[in-house]
């Protein structure tokens, strides 16, 4: 086995250090090794919304969404998720509750990893009128202090893990019928 001399070493550490220190130096670099692009938190398979509780029997008329968002890697940003309820109108098309239909902006805690949230809504049925179909609309948010770095829309969609609170365990879907 040959070695290399104690010069050769120090030339390629040199060489080692230098382009470290240029590539620290370069701002495009060091975001790049530190958080995702954009488009890659907004694309990710870690974003969705789904409807974990639907109407069981010990809650009745209750419906719970929950959403799960990538983190950008960065513990000091903060992850932020808005939950809305939606439902289908007669004539068709979405049309959002007029009221105790939104959770306002919610904080997860830090973006270093991917975190899940959600919130259960409790409706009151109108006896005598037909059953109506509710979804979710998420709404995910990346800040940094105040200022809103990301933001995205999902409306719910079928077939996720939701670590937590589905009812029953491991339910997932995109809509929900109460009445």
């Amino acid at each position: 086995m040959v070695r290399p001399s104690h010069g050769a070493w120090r030339a390629a550490l040199a060489s080692l250090t230098i382009a470290g220190a240029l590539c620290a130096a370069t701002p495009a670099a060091a975001a790049t090794r530190t958080r995702p692009p954009a488009s890659s938190l907004l694309q990710s398979r870690e974003l969705w919304a789904t409807v974990d509780v639907c109407n069981p029997p010990d809650e009745r008329n209750t419906v719970g969404i929950r959403g799960s968002m990538p983190g950008d890697g960065r513990a000091r940003d903060t992850m932020y998720m808005r939950f809305q309820l939606q439902y289908l109108q007669a004539k068709g098309g979405w049309a959002s509750l007029a009221r105790d239909g939104d959770s306002g902006f919610i904080a997860l805690g830090g973006a270093r990893t991917t975190r899940q949230g959600g919130t259960s809504f409790q409706l009151m049925g109108v006896k005598g009128r037909p059953a109506y179909t509710l979804r979710g609309v998420v709404t995910f948010q990346w800040r940094r202090g105040a200022r809103v770095l990301h933001e995205v829309t999902r409306t719910t969609t079928a077939g996720h893990r939701s670590a937590a609170d589905a009812d029953p365990p491991g339910y997932s879907t995109a809509q929900c019928r109460i009445g």
